[in-house]
Parts: C-alpha cells; structure tokens; sequence
C-alpha cells in the first residue's frame, strides 16, 4: 500500500509539473510609434500638394497585448513629415521615453505653400496614461533618421539640411544635446551597431555609407565610407552586428519604374564592406531586421504616388521578405499592401509585421509563416497618414 502511495504522489507531482510546464505565457504590452503627416498629398499627375501645418498626430500603440488588434494608448498633436526615411522616431529599450523627429514645416510664401527645413525633436513619456510631451529639443536642420543605443543612454540624429548628425543623451527623463558631427555630405539616417560602438550613416546624395565610431559620449567620423547602392535611405543593423542592410532608394525618394537594391555590409570584416546586393524592387524606403535576426523586409513604394498615367504606377505597394542565413541574405516572397506602404515594424517575437499604408490611412498586419510573409486579413485605421513607424529599440 506505501509502494502505491509512493507511486501515485510521484504520478501527481510529474502531472502537475506537467501542467506547470504547459502553462501560456501571458501577453506583454509592446509599444509601437505611429507618425502622420496630414500636409502632403500628391495629385492624379503626381505632384505634390501641400496643405497647412496643425494636424498632424503622432499616435501610441499597443500590439504586444493582441497582435492582431492593436490598442491606441495616446495621441499627441505634433508635428511630423513624410519626407525622409520612415525612422524619424524611436522608443528607448525600457518604453520610457519617446523620441520624434520633425525634418520640415510648411509655410506661406506670396500666396503659395512651401516646405522649409525644421530643427525640433520632440521628448515623450511613455510611463504616462496617456503619453505626454515632456521636452522638445533643438538639434539641427531638418532632423530625420534617427536611432538610440541598446544601452539607452545615447541617442543619434541624422540632420539632412545641415549635413550633420546630433548626439543626444538619454539621462533617466533627461535628454540633452551633447555634440554635433559633420558629415560632409548630407546624411538621410544614422544607426547604432548593436554593441553601441559603431554607428552607420546613410549619406543619401552621394550613395554610400558612413561608419562613425562611438566612445562613450564621442561619436567620431573618420571619414570611412562604403560605396551601397543609388540613394541609400535607410540602414538597419542585425541584432549580432555581423550584417548590415540598406534600402537602396533608386531615385532620391521616390520610384522610377527600375529595380532597385538592398545592399549587404559585412560588419565583422575590416575594414567593413558592401559584400552582396540583392534586387528587391522599384523603390525601397521602410526596412527593418526582425528581432530574431533571420529575417528582414523591403518595403518597396511601386509607384504607389507617382502620376496615374506613369508606366510604373501601382495603386499599392509591397513588401519584400528577405531571408537571413549567416552572411547570406536572399530574396523570399512579396506581398502586396496598399497605397505608398513607408514604415514597417516587427513584434518582439518576429511573428508579426505591421506595415503603415500612408495614402490608405491604415496598418497591414502580416504574420511570418516559416521563411514565408502571408497576409493576416487584419488591418488597422489610424488617426491620419502613417510616414512613419518604430517599436522600441531591441537591438
């Protein structure tokens, strides 16, 4: 009778520990950032029309909690552009504090509209219900790009108009100008390496890369540069900084009708260097490495703004998922979003993609199925224009 006691306890112990074992992992809130722009518009003929300043938003969202239905936590009335890179913003890796760039305004000029280049970078904090503008900062012309370190401590702007880039630290709530760097040439976005050591710098005009090196608080240019594709606009890194991969524009900002570049830098080499290009489509501007480090996405404009009667225009654009397998990036599926598609974030997990459909107003939620990007049939309205997207800093 002990004997079977014995047993049966050591049978309850083994299923508890079971169950124990099969317990579901409680959802976590992640936060994503959505910037409208409410100004600019094109007309049938592709041209751009301008609107007053005032209504733009910059929106808060939750999509750790459901993935497929995210949570607006706040909305703030800030400014924001959709000219520049889809990186203008960023969340610290603790969800604390927000930072948002606003790269150009628009004023009145005998009777017409015109866009001049802005110098603010707006503070939010995110430990708030709802968010709040904390502090807004001035750093330099027509702010755009921007990334913070891993550490948090640190953060890095990309100034198109002055040819620069800001260096800001991140002091619990604090954050303040420290130093600027010159660039030569003017840069569209700047992104740390996962270590904090390095950083790289899209100079967009002159088709290449810049490496900056970052010692504590000093961030130097030494004037190495790497040759990417045609109007490199965006950069992002691979959470172990062996890759790096840039959305090789094509034609300084908008499509063309020709194929175009992600271009593959070889981080560990020395120097580093451009080791591969992979052909992606007309028009990549929003890139983002998945946190898992296995896969990255192109998002690719087709046209989607260009003149109506253009050989090249499409009512939507696309995503390109690229496969990462150690140094070997290749071309895995597209699919098609909507109108002029710009910011593109990955869940913490890398099982989701929420893609910002700036003409259609709305996020296309899409779900990674293996090495396979398939639609969910979900989207997401928004407030207003996405031209811009970032989650918080995970690499």
């Amino acid at each position: 009778m002990k004997l079977r006691s014995t047993a049966l306890a050591a049978l309850a112990l083994a299923l508890v520990a079971g169950c124990t074992n099969l317990t579901p992992t409680l959802p976590q809130r992640q936060l994503m950032l959505v910037a409208n722009d409410e100004k600019q518009s094109w007309n049938d003929a592709g041209a751009v029309i301008l609107g007053p300043m005032g209504r733009d938003t910059v929106q808060v969202l939750d999509i750790g909690t459901d993935p497929l239905a995210p949570k607006v936590l706040g909305t703030l009335q800030l400014d924001n552009t959709i000219a520049g890179p889809p990186t203008n913003l960023a969340i610290t890796p603790g969800e604390t504090l927000a930072l948002v760039a606003n790269s150009l305004n628009v004023v009145e000029d005998n009777g017409a509209r015109k866009q001049v280049p802005d110098n603010r970078l707006f503070v939010i904090d995110l430990t708030t219900t709802p968010p709040r503008l904390l502090d807004t900062l001035q750093v330099g012309r027509q702010p755009s790009g921007l990334s913070i370190n891993r550490a948090g401590d640190l953060a890095l702007v990309a100034n198109r108009a002055d040819n620069s880039v800001s260096v800001l630290r991140i002091s619990g709530k604090k954050v303040t100008l420290v130093d600027t760097v010159a660039m030569g040439d003017s840069v569209a976005h700047v992104r740390f390496t996962p270590d904090g050591k390095r950083a790289l710098a899209a100079k967009f005009p002159s088709h290449k890369i810049a490496l900056l090196d970052v010692n504590g608080e000093k961030v130097s240019y030494n004037k190495v540069d790497l040759a990417a594709g045609l109007w490199p606009y965006n950069v992002d890194v691979t959470p172990d900084g062996k890759l790096a991969l840039t959305a090789d524009n094509g034609n300084s900002g908008a499509s063309d009708g020709q194929v175009d570049t992600v271009s593959v830098i070889d981080m560990e080499a020395a120097p580093p260097r451009v080791v591969d290009k992979v052909v992606v489509g007309d028009g990549p501007e929003g890139l983002a490495v998945s946190p898992t480090g296995k896969h990255a996405v192109a998002v690719i404009l087709r046209g989607s703004n260009a003149a109506k009667n253009a050989y090249f225009y499409n009512r939507n654009g696309s995503v390109v998922l690229l496969k990462i397998d150690g140094k070997k990036v290749t071309r895995a599926n597209e699919v098609v979003v909507r109108g002029l598609p710009e910011g593109a974030v990955w869940s913490a997990d890398g099982r989701y993609l929420y893609v910002g459909n700036f003409i259609d107003q709305d996020i296309t939620i899409l779900r990674l199925d293996g090495d396979t990007l398939v639609p969910t049939g979900q989207s997401f309205q928004l407030q207003g224009h996405p031209a811009a997207m970032r989650g918080k800093m995970t690499h």
